[in-house]
């Protein structure tokens, strides 16, 4: 395992939220979800989605230059 520092202050605030949790049992345990979370979330594209109104221009454009 390596070592990371970080501020007194910032451990102190996780400590209190891992107290207040029963989800984790330790601060470096709710430090590896934190991250591991932000990783996740880097590796998985982000989902696009177009309003309704954005999604039938989008249409008559494809139906315009014959691909619908």
């Amino acid at each position: 395992m390596t070592k990371v520092e970080i501020p007194e202050s910032l451990y102190a605030e996780i400590e209190g939220r891992v107290k207040e949790s029963s989800e984790f049992e330790s601060v470096e345990e709710y430090i590896t979800f934190v991250l591991e979370e932000i990783l996740k979330d880097e590796e998985e594209p982000e989902e696009h989605t177009l309003s309704e109104e954005d999604e039938e221009k989008v249409k008559e454009r494809l139906r315009g230059l014959g691909y619908l």
